[in-house]
């Protein structure tokens, strides 16, 4: 987790970075409009990536960017590309944690039967995922009693559910966080909006336009941000449900398989 945290943090640094060279790439592409009289384009097919003045989609996320103001919107992107570094990481070790319990139950009752609990063992020792984890501890204190090995399912079930759990916190604290920064930009380009007023002395449009249109993109981006983290960690907490439900069916199952076991 940590390693792809890392990765994915440096890369938004370098995307960040590349924003400014960007920008004076634009300003050089004005100064050089403003000299030479543009020639008439050609007709071109229809683009999904193209607006409808012709203006490439990544252009105009970038240009919406800077007009936010580099210093409201960074850190909203920020939120956004750590949040996600958690939710990607969350949604690989659950989808490596997920197995097919019920097949996984019959293996290891037919191991069990043929060739005892040494067997049982070595199968779930060698089946990744929380179900084998704690067949494993489970099968481990068969020799100290049935009732044992109950308690030893139920306590190592809420080790394995809280290191599914792992790091849902922080992803919490991103989704609460993006919107409240973009409504700090809002606030920030409201006070903006008034100092151009004083400092004009008049109130048209034009005077409150910047500082209107930071307040306003800084919020966007921050809904925008919160928005996507949230469908991630929705889809997470499902996916942990769905693994916690199968611990529990298959815990039951364990004491019944173990206890007919008993019985021979």
């Amino acid at each position: 987790m940590k390693k792809l945290f890392a990765i994915l943090s440096v890369v938004g640094i370098l995307c960040l970075g590349s924003v400014g060279v960007f920008a004076q790439d634009e300003e050089a592409a004005q100064a050089a409009t403003e000299t030479v009289a543009p020639a008439p384009a050609p007709a071109a097919d229809f683009n999904p990536e193209v607006d409808v003045q012709g203006e490439p989609m990544h252009q105009i996320l970038k240009k919406q960017y800077m007009d936010g103001g580099v210093e409201w919107m960074t850190p909203v992107l920020l939120t956004l590309i750590l949040g996600l570094a958690i939710a990607i990481e969350r949604i690989i070790y659950l989808n490596m944690a997920t197995t097919n319990t019920k097949k996984f139950v019959a293996k290891v009752e037919e191991e069990l039967n043929n060739g005892g609990v040494e067997a049982a063992k070595e199968l779930c020792r060698n089946t990744r995922g929380p179900v084998a984890s704690i067949f494993y501890q489970g099968l481990d204190r068969y020799d100290e009693g049935v009732d044992m090995v109950e308690k030893t399912v139920t306590s190592y079930g809420s080790v394995q559910m809280a290191q599914l759990e792992s790091g849902l916190s922080w992803l919490g604290l991103f989704i609460a966080l993006a919107p409240s920064l973009g409504f700090l930009g809002t606030v920030v380009g409201m006070v903006l909006a008034f100092d151009a007023i004083a400092a004009a002395g008049d109130m048209s449009p034009t005077v409150v336009a910047s500082g209107m249109k930071v307040a306003l993109l800084t919020t966007i981006a921050g809904l925008i941000a919160a928005i996507i983290l949230q469908i991630f960690y929705n889809y997470i907490l499902s996916k942990i449900e769905s693994l916690v439900l199968a611990m529990e069916d298959s815990s039951i199952s364990l004491i019944d398989m173990l206890t007919k076991y008993n019985k021979k």
